[in-house]
């Protein structure tokens, strides 16, 4: 059986140790925000050929458009375009001049999106996923009542599973910080989306092993809380780890050989859902034994 309480204190340094990065990052430079959420205008288009470089497209189109240009490359011929909010007509010539100067050329798509707009879904986002952590905190507390009378209570139950999917979504944000500054990996409103699947997928693996816990509690009322909390760890962590790979397999194939559109939401959950299933063995129920342990040590 592994020791897997007795090690907490190093589990804990490792989830602090691959947080800090992104945590700095996300400090010092923010989350790449894309059109949803800040505004502007995004502009695919399709070359017959090898597309120019990005110089090139920045000075064709500095004369029709204002502010900032920021091209990106999408598999061998097609180039994605973030510009400021554009209205039809400055698209329209947008797109006449990019013809004029080559030849072939091809639209794929244009979105516009206003900054009021954008501010409003940032917004809504942002109460989603507080919303989701108040429902999920009650909804644990409720559904482990029957274990109040134990060493732990059941709001410390809610509390733990909390701090684990908060744990997650700081590793999403902060991976994604140090992603957009350095590789113009911008976040958008299916980045959100990710963020909730993640919360949700973290929160039901964390309720497995608390489930299992309570078991424990009720059929051996006079083990060792520590005790209890390590062999219900080791008789779920296979089923957690393995229920984990097989989701984790399907998101690599799509990061590998998905398209572009999707990338960064694959990408968010494939991380949120590898830090679900370490925060739900390695986090969460080591927290409850060290609330245990500070609550005796009170007493």
């Amino acid at each position: 059986m592994f020791k897997i309480i007795q090690k907490r204190n190093y589990l804990f340094t490792v989830s602090l140790l691959l947080l800090i990065p992104g945590m700095v990052a996300l400090g010092l430079w923010g989350l790449d925000l894309g059109i949803d959420f800040r505004g502007g205008s995004l502009f695919t288009v399709d070359f017959p050929t090898a597309p120019p470089d990005t110089a090139t497209i920045t000075t064709a189109l500095s004369g029709t458009v204002s502010g900032e240009i920021t091209v990106q490359q999408v598999g061998d011929r097609t180039l994605v375009l973030r510009l400021p909010e554009l209205d039809e007509p400055s698209h329209q010539t947008m797109l006449g001049t990019l013809q004029g100067k080559f030849p072939g050329i091809r639209e794929l798509s244009f979105e516009s999106i206003g900054p009021t707009l954008g501010r409003e879904l940032q917004n809504k986002a942002i109460q989603a996923l507080i919303g989701v952590f108040v429902m999920i905190i009650l909804f644990i507390t409720w559904a482990f009542r029957r274990v109040s009378q134990g060493p732990v209570s059941s709001w410390v139950y809610g509390l733990s599973a909390f701090i684990a999917m908060f744990h997650d979504v700081l590793m999403v944000i902060g991976i994604f910080a140090i992603l957009g500054h350095f590789f113009r990996v911008q976040i958008d409103s299916l980045f959100v989306t990710a963020l909730l699947t993640v919360l949700g997928f973290s929160v039901h693996d964390t309720i497995v092993v608390f489930d299992r816990i309570r078991e424990r509690l009720l059929s051996h009322p006079d083990e060792a809380f520590e005790e209890s909390v390590n062999v219900s760890l080791n008789q779920t962590m296979v089923r957690s780890l393995n229920t984990s790979l097989t989701t984790l397999f399907v998101l690599a194939t799509l990061l590998l050989f998905g398209g572009h559109s999707i990338r960064s939401f694959v990408l968010a959950l494939f991380i949120g859902i590898a830090s679900g299933t370490y925060s739900s063995i390695f986090v969460a129920s080591p927290l409850l034994v060290v609330w245990e342990r500070w609550r005796s040590r009170r007493s």
